[in-house]
């Protein structure tokens, strides 16, 4: 085989109330927003992109807010648990941090020699916080309100949960080249090919549970790195080839994207690392306007007019219905 997964692209959950989620992944988390668009299939929904100083993959994790959505259903056929990366010695500190902001915490947990500190964000999606001793450092944004130290370096992996896990371990193993990592009871753990973050998949036996579904809470998707568009081809045939429904290329503006579900029901896609986020906007002006692509630019205004105001400390977002939008 002459191509492996590097890791993580970025993962994709749903929320209710885009303000809130702003709030926690900037605020609490200590994320930057990367990117302000809309859900493209639905333009009348914010799509907020979170992730380090410039969104590089392997650190971005984005939502679709749908206010007043429904709660999802933890269950098997999901991604069930998405883990970010910090440094050895720094869950003290988010166990302190998250506990001063209302955050409830489970107890720590450890597994193949790491040690994981489990919480919900504020539509009860299950995130965790894993210390490894010396973590890829991504470019870490300077404005977070979270010291260097103990700042989230990106995405350490993701758990899927699975009635039957063998069809989905032989597709990460055999086509799409995770190489198997270790075995802890009913987890088994798996790791792509890349250096950096978001390199782990731990898939869970769980043959009694019920299916999952969405709603606010509930990932949608996870995206797994490509590093260009032939690449991305390739494994297009590559997945069919395999008797995998695999979709059509679709250009989300900041990279390419093929999807396909795994035999559990997850839905995976596959994203090219370009163009990336500094496509349209500069350095240090991202996420601080609602960017559009070329064919809703013309229509600007019917699409602000039906997104709910939206705010961030210090940074005017957009003009909405003729009035900067901003928090003093």
């Amino acid at each position: 085989m002459d191509r492996q997964i590097p890791g993580i692209h970025h993962v994709t959950a749903i929320a209710a109330d885009p303000q809130r989620n702003m709030d926690f992944y900037t605020e609490i988390l200590g994320q930057r927003l990367v990117k302000l668009t809309v859900n493209f299939d639905d333009p009348g929904t914010y799509h907020l992109y979170y992730g380090d100083e410039s969104g590089q993959p392997g650190t971005i994790l984005t939502f679709f807010p749908w206010p007043g959505a429904a709660r999802g259903r933890q269950g098997t056929g999901q991604v069930a648990a998405t883990s970010f990366l910090v440094p050895e010695g720094a869950l003290d500190y988010w166990e302190d941090r998250l506990a001063r902001h209302g955050v409830t915490t489970g107890p720590r947990e450890r597994r193949f020699d790491e040690a994981a500190l489990p919480f919900l964000d504020p539509d009860g999606m299950q995130l965790e916080l894993v210390a490894e001793p010396d973590p890829v450092l991504s470019s870490t944004w300077e404005g977070s309100p979270v010291p260097l130290d103990y700042a989230i370096r990106g995405f350490h992996g993701v758990t899927l949960w699975e009635n039957d896990p063998e069809p989905t371990m032989e597709l990460l193993a055999q086509t799409m080249g995770f190489q198997p990592a270790g075995e802890a009871g009913p987890r088994f753990r798996f790791r792509g090919a890349g250096q950096g973050p978001g390199t782990v998949v731990d898939v869970v036996h769980l043959p009694k549970w019920e299916r999952g579904w969405g709603g606010a809470g509930a990932v949608h998707h996870v995206a797994w790195r490509t590093p260009d568009d032939a690449q991305q081809l390739a494994w297009r045939e590559e997945l069919s080839d395999a008797g995998v429904h695999v979709t059509p290329v679709m250009d989300r503006q900041y990279f390419r994207s093929i999807y396909f579900r795994e035999p559990g029901g997850v839905l995976f896609e596959v994203a090219t690392d370009p163009p990336g986020f500094l496509r349209d906007e500069a350095p240090e002006a991202l996420g601080t306007r609602l960017m559009l692509p070329s064919w809703l630019e013309a229509r600007r205004a019917e699409v602000e007019a039906s997104l709910p105001e939206l705010d961030l400390p210090g940074r005017v977002l957009y003009e909405h219905a003729g009035q900067a939008s901003h928090r003093s």
